[in-house]
Parts: structure tokens; sequence; C-alpha cells
């Protein structure tokens, strides 16, 4: 990796913005994680490799999930027919764009 020195200004919130060609050269875009590594008096920015995509929304409600099945709250099997037309669909693509026929619980 090419030697790269930018100087970038912390914010009143203690804020920096990562340098264009240090986000060029890490291969940085919106959303990307980086990790940040204290080594004596120098800090060190890596790319985080992730391969799960992280939702917040979803990250939440699995966790809320996970409370309620180690408490025993709100467990309860699938319907017959839910499960029935969830296993029809288990070796079929599903198209995302395609509408919704039938009525919709949620």
């Amino acid at each position: 990796m090419p030697h790269i020195h930018e100087v970038a200004t912390l914010t009143s919130k203690g804020q920096v913005t990562l340098p264009k060609a240090v986000r060029q050269a890490l291969g940085l875009d919106t959303g990307s994680k980086v990790a940040f590594d204290l080594l004596g008096s120098q800090v060190v920015v890596s790319r985080v490799e992730s391969d799960v995509h992280e939702d917040p929304a979803i990250g939440s409600f699995l966790s809320l999930l996970a409370q309620d099945i180690q408490q025993g709250r709100h467990i309860g099997t699938l319907p017959a027919y839910l499960a029935t037309s969830m296993l029809a669909q288990l070796h079929g693509g599903v198209d995302l764009d395609a509408d919704i026929s039938g009525d919709v619980d949620l």
C-alpha cells in the first residue's frame, strides 16, 4: 500500500472525516466499518472486513426475540397453513417485486 500522509481536523464532537485518499486506499464507502487501534502514541485505522450485513432494526428485533425465547414469552407454533406455504416455497425462487395476493396479517 502506498504511503499516504493526510491531516484531518477533530470537531467539537470528537469526529474526524477520513480524507478521500485514505477512504479510497482502504476501499471505504458509505456504511463501511473501520477499526481504531491505539499503538503507543499512534492510531492505526483499518477497514473491518465483514461478510455479515448488519441492519440495526433487524439486530434489535432479533435481540428482543432472543429475550422472549429465553423467558418463554410470546412463543407459539406456526399455523399449519403458513408452515405449508413456507415449505412449498423452500426450493422455489421468490419474486420480491411480485404483487401480494390474499390477506396479509401483520
